[in-house]
């Protein structure tokens, strides 16, 4: 009999995390990825297999009799896989010595993705110390001090080594107050009725209203350089700011900022890992980094 494929382990953990949880929100939480990557894994995992693993009973999700008899074995191996990770970190980390990695990054992208995750690596690696230091252009990193970069941009850099980490979207967010009242966002073509908060000279405001088929209403009144402010400014009710699925994700997930439109355009650029030539293959820059491109690929685009 021809032995039938084993599914993604990703997967299967997100498949053990949703039913023990009984919600996808809760298991997107638990796993530190939004809620349509935890869809998506299961929808994934379903097709694999052919079986309908969870029933909806209101606003949560029950097994199924497959899917019952799914977690028991995927629980109990999750389990042993755990404990066997466990004792041979414990070992290789009796005998790797303390080290500390610096990690130059922006303020706001480190606030809204970086930083929750980086406590899940520091679980897994608690030989290395991590330090953040905040800098916006590769050519504002300090590389006496940093080991790593995080950055949105382009390359090439001269004598840096780098990887993408995620190429990113651009979509309009704003407060949940801008849904309501008067020049209430129902559509594209409302934004003419609304302050368009730029943090560059409007390309990237052209680029997505040439998508969505609404003219470019001018240049705004209010132009504003920094990209935190602008969130900020959209998180106050002032503007419709355009953002990302890394930097708008903790305002999305609590509800402080909101897509009025499903509409998302490539952004033109990405993040990217960079570390200095003579740095790229030392062992602990080296598990940051895949570390980091790894946790990126688990998530999704909000929704």
């Amino acid at each position: 009999m021809k032995a039938m494929p084993i599914p993604a382990l990703n997967n299967l953990r997100v498949f053990e995390s949703v039913a023990r949880l009984g919600h996808m929100g809760a298991a997107a939480a638990e796993l530190h990825i939004t809620p349509g990557a935890v869809s998506q894994q299961i929808k994934s995992l379903q097709s694999s297999l052919g079986v309908r693993l969870f029933n909806r009973q209101g606003r949560h999700l029950v097994l199924t009799p497959a899917g019952l008899s799914l977690h028991r074995s995927v629980a109990k191996g999750m389990e042993e896989i755990s404990e066997g990770l466990r004792h041979a970190i414990s070992q290789s980390q009796q005998a790797l010595p303390t080290t500390t990695l610096t990690i130059s990054t922006e303020p706001v992208f480190g606030a809204s993705w970086l930083l929750p995750r980086l406590f899940a690596f520091k679980a897994a690696h608690p030989h290395i110390r991590l330090r953040i230091i905040e800098a916006s252009h590769a050519s504002e990193v300090d590389w006496r001090r940093a080991d790593v970069a995080l950055l949105y941009a382009a390359p090439p850099w001269e004598g840096l080594w780098w990887r993408p980490l995620r190429n990113l979207h651009m979509f309009p967010v704003c407060s949940p107050r801008l849904l309501q009242g008067r020049n209430a966002l129902r559509q594209p073509y409302d934004l003419v009725h609304q302050r368009l908060l730029h943090e560059d000279d409007g390309t990237l405001w052209r680029r997505w209203l040439l998508e969505a088929r609404v003219p470019y209403p001018g240049d705004s009144d209010l132009q504003i350089e920094s990209f935190s402010m602008a969130l900020q400014a959209a998180c106050d009710g002032y503007g419709v700011a355009l953002s990302d699925e890394f930097n708008s994700r903790r305002d999305l997930d609590q509800g402080l900022l909101v897509r009025p439109f499903a509409l998302a355009v490539p952004a033109g650029l990405g993040y990217f890992c960079l570390c200095p030539e003579e740095q790229r293959h030392v062992p602990d820059v080296v598990r940051l980094i895949d570390w980091l491109i790894d946790s990126a690929s688990l998530d999704g685009v909000p929704s």
